[in-house]
C-alpha cells in the first residue's frame, strides 16, 4: 500500500480590502488551492475568441471564431449568468470589444465590423472592413475601435500569415500600415489614456516575437514602445496568451505561455517586483486587472487541483498568497481560456470562460470572491475493504475529510479516479457526511496494482485538500468445485456424481469446462472433460474399472481473473 498526503496545516492570513469600493472583504490563505464559482454556464459555442463585460447594463458578450463559412454567434449573459440572447451572424465572427462608456458593442465579422446599441442590443452600424479569414482581434482605445484583418485560403496558413492593423474612421475599417505576421492580438490601455498594445504570438514562427505600445490619441497610431524578449542564445522569447494593462495605465501585465505572469512597466521594460510563479504544471494563458487596479486574475491551464485561477493583489510586493481556483471535469471545463478573464468595472465579479472536451466546449463562470475561504485536509490513510481485493468484485475505498470553519451548507464532494494498467478510469464523485467520512466504491476489473487517488476541489468557502492516493493490490477471484457423491456402487450400475462450479468475479465469457480425472488401484487416467451448464451445476457418469476405491478429480485451471479450482470425491465401488 502506497498513501501520499499532505498533513500539515496551513493557517489563514486574511486580507481586509474592499474589492473596488464594493465593501466585498477577501481573505486568502496559504497554499490556498481551488474553489468553485458561483454560476456556471455551459456556452452555446465550439469555439472562442473574445469576451467582454458591460457593467452598465450588467451584460457578458461571449464571441465565437469559426473559420468557415457557417454562421457566427454572439451570446449574451447577465451577471448572474443566466443567458440573455444571441446575436446571430450569417458569417464567422470573431473579436468583440466595447466602447469606454458601454454605449456600444462592436463585433467583428469577415467583411465588416458591425456595432450595437448595448442599450436595445439592435445594430447602430455596420461598418466595411478589408475582408479577413482568420479572426479579427478587436480593441477599443483612442474614442475608437481597432481590429486586426488577415486573408488565407486555407485556416492552417492563418498563424504565419501577414495581418493588417486596422481603424474605423469616417464610418470605415481602414488599414493604418502597420502589419506583420501571425494572428496580432490586441488589448486597449489604461482608460482615458489613448494607448494601444500589440503582441505577436508564437505561432507566427517569428524567432523572437515582439509586444508594442502605440499611441493613438491622433488620426494614426504612432508606436512608443516596443520589445522582444529573446536573449542573446535565443531564449526566453515571447510565448503571448494574453495581455493587460493596469488601470492606471503603469503596468502592462503578459500572460505568457512559456514564462508565466511577466510584469511590465509602461515602457515595457521588466517591473522592478514581479509576481510568485504560477503552480508547478500551470501554463498561463489568461490575465485581467480588477477595475481600481487592486487586484490581478491570472488565468491557466493545469490538470487535477492543481489551480487553473489564481485571483489576487496586483501590487507584486505584497505578500498575501492568492485565491486560487481549479477547474477540473466535464461540468467546469479544465482550463481557462487563452484571453478568457475579464472583470465588472467595480470589481465585485470575476467572469471566466473555461474550456474542456476536446478543445470545442466552453463554460462561463461567474465568480464572486468570497469573504472567506477555510482550509481542507484528508486525514489520515485511505483504506480499502474487503482486505483481499479482487477483480471483478466491489471494493469500497474510505477516507476522512476535515474542515477548519463552520458546517457546510451542503455536503461536500469527492472525486476519485483508478490508475492501473490499462490508463486512468474516472470513479465520479462520493458525498462526503457530516462527520467527515467517504466511501469510494469500484470494481477494478485488472489483476494487479490499481492506486486510487480522491481529490476534494473545493467550493466558494473551502480550499481543496491535497490529494490523497492508495494503492491496492488486485488478485484474481476465487473459483470453486463442489461435488456431490454417492459413499459406494458398483461396476455395473457405475458412479453418478452430480456438482456446482461458481466464479466470483467478472462472468466468465464461455462457460467453464472442466477436468475430470479418475484414480483406482490401477491407477491414474483423464476420462472426458465436462461443460459445465449455464446455472453451474454439471453431472459425471462413469463405469469404474475396478473394486474398491476409486476417486475422481474435477479441476478447472482458472483464466486471467479467476483463480483455478479442485475438488475431489471418493467412491467405494462392489461387484
Amino acid at each position: 500500500m502506497n498513501t501520499a498526503q499532505r498533513s500539515r496545516r496551513l493557517a489563514a492570513t486574511l486580507l481586509a480590502a474592499a474589492l473596488a469600493g464594493t465593501g466585498l472583504t477577501v481573505a486568502v490563505a496559504p497554499a490556498a488551492h481551488a474553489a468553485a464559482s458561483d454560476a456556471v454556464a455551459k456556452l452555446p459555442i465550439s469555439s472562442y475568441s473574445g469576451l467582454a463585460v458591460d457593467s452598465v447594463h450588467q451584460r457578458v458578450y461571449v464571441a465565437d471564431q469559426r473559420e468557415t463559412n457557417s454562421g457566427g454567434t454572439v451570446a449574451v449573459y447577465d451577471f448572474q449568468g443566466q443567458k440573455v440572447t444571441t446575436l446571430q451572424y450569417e458569417y464567422a465572427v470573431s473579436g468583440v470589444a466595447l466602447s469606454e462608456d458601454a454605449a456600444t458593442l462592436y463585433v467583428g465579422e469577415r467583411g465588416r465590423v458591425v456595432g450595437y446599441d448595448t442599450g436595445t442590443l439592435q445594430q447602430s452600424g455596420a461598418y466595411a472592413a478589408p475582408y479577413d479569414t482568420c479572426g479579427r482581434q478587436l480593441a477599443f482605445a483612442g474614442g475608437t475601435v481597432w481590429s486586426t484583418d488577415a486573408y488565407t485560403y486555407q485556416a492552417y496558413q492563418c498563424a504565419t500569415a501577414s495581418t493588417a492593423l486596422d481603424t474605423l474612421t469616417d464610418g470605415t475599417v481602414n488599414r493604418t500600415g502597420w502589419n506583420d505576421v501571425g494572428r496580432l492580438q490586441l488589448a486597449p490601455g489604461a482608460r482615458g489614456q489613448n494607448r494601444l498594445l500589440m503582441g505577436q504570438p508564437k505561432e507566427s514562427g517569428a524567432a523572437n516575437p515582439f509586444l508594442a505600445s502605440f499611441d493613438v490619441s491622433g488620426a494614426t497610431p504612432v508606436r512608443d514602445a516596443s520589445r522582444r524578449f529573446a536573449d542573446a542564445d535565443g531564449k526566453g522569447a515571447l510565448d503571448l496568451a494574453d495581455m493587460a494593462v493596469s488601470p492606471d495605465g503603469g503596468k502592462v501585465a503578459v500572460a505568457d505561455a512559456g514564462a508565466g505572469t511577466r510584469l511590465l512597466n509602461a515602457d515595457l521594460s521588466d517591473a522592478s517586483a514581479q509576481y510568485q510563479a504560477l503552480p508547478a504544471g500551470a501554463t498561463s494563458t489568461a490575465v485581467a486587472f480588477s477595475g481600481d487596479g487592486k487586484y490581478i486574475a491570472r488565468g491557466a491551464q493545469a490538470t487535477g487541483s492543481t489551480p487553473d485561477l489564481l485571483v489576487q493583489s496586483a501590487d507584486p510586493a505584497d505578500g498575501t498568497p492568492p485565491l486560487e481556483f481549479a477547474f477540473e471535469g466535464s461540468l467546469d471545463g479544465n482550463a481557462v481560456a487563452p484571453r478568457g478573464l475579464a472583470w465588472s468595472q467595480d470589481g465585485s465579479r470575476l467572469f471566466a470562460v473555461t474550456r474542456g472536451g476536446t478543445g470545442q466546449e466552453f463554460w462561463l463562470h461567474v465568480i464572486q470572491p468570497p469573504a472567506v475561504q477555510y482550509d481542507t485536509r484528508f486525514a489520515g490513510d485511505l483504506t480499502h475493504s474487503p482486505a483481499g481485493a479482487a477483480a471483478g468484485e466491489p471494493l469500497a475505498v474510505r477516507g476522512r475529510l476535515e474542515w477548519d470553519g463552520p458546517a457546510p451548507a451542503e455536503p461536500l464532494k469527492v472525486t476519485a479516479v483508478r490508475k492501473d494498467a490499462t490508463g486512468t478510469h474516472q470513479l465520479g464523485t462520493a458525498t462526503v457526511k457530516d462527520d467527515g467520512t467517504f466511501t469510494v466504491l469500484d470494481e477494478p476489473d485488472l489483476v494487479g496494482e490499481a492506486t486510487y487517488s480522491v481529490s476534494f476541489l473545493g467550493d466558494l468557502t473551502h480550499r481543496p485538500a491535497t490529494d490523497v492516493t492508495h494503492t491496492v493490490t488486485v488478485g484474481k477471484a476465487p473459483s470453486a468445485i463442489a461435488l456431490t457423491a454417492p459413499d459406494e456402487a458398483t461396476m455395473s450400475g457405475g458412479v453418478h456424481i452430480t456438482g456446482t462450479f461458481t466464479a466470483q468475479g467478472k462472468a466468465l465469457p464461455e462457460r467453464a469446462v472442466l477436468t475430470v480425472k479418475r484414480t483406482d488401484r490401477l491407477g491414474t487416467g483423464t476420462l472426458s472433460s465436462v461443460t459445465v451448464a449455464a446455472d453451474g451445476t454439471f453431472t459425471i457418469d462413469d463405469l469404474p474399472r475396478t473394486r474398491r476405491e476409486v476417486t475422481y478429480a474435477v479441476s478447472w485451471p482458472g483464466d486471467d481473473l479467476h483463480t483455478g479450482a479442485t475438488a475431489s470425491a471418493t467412491v467405494f465401488v462392489r461387484r
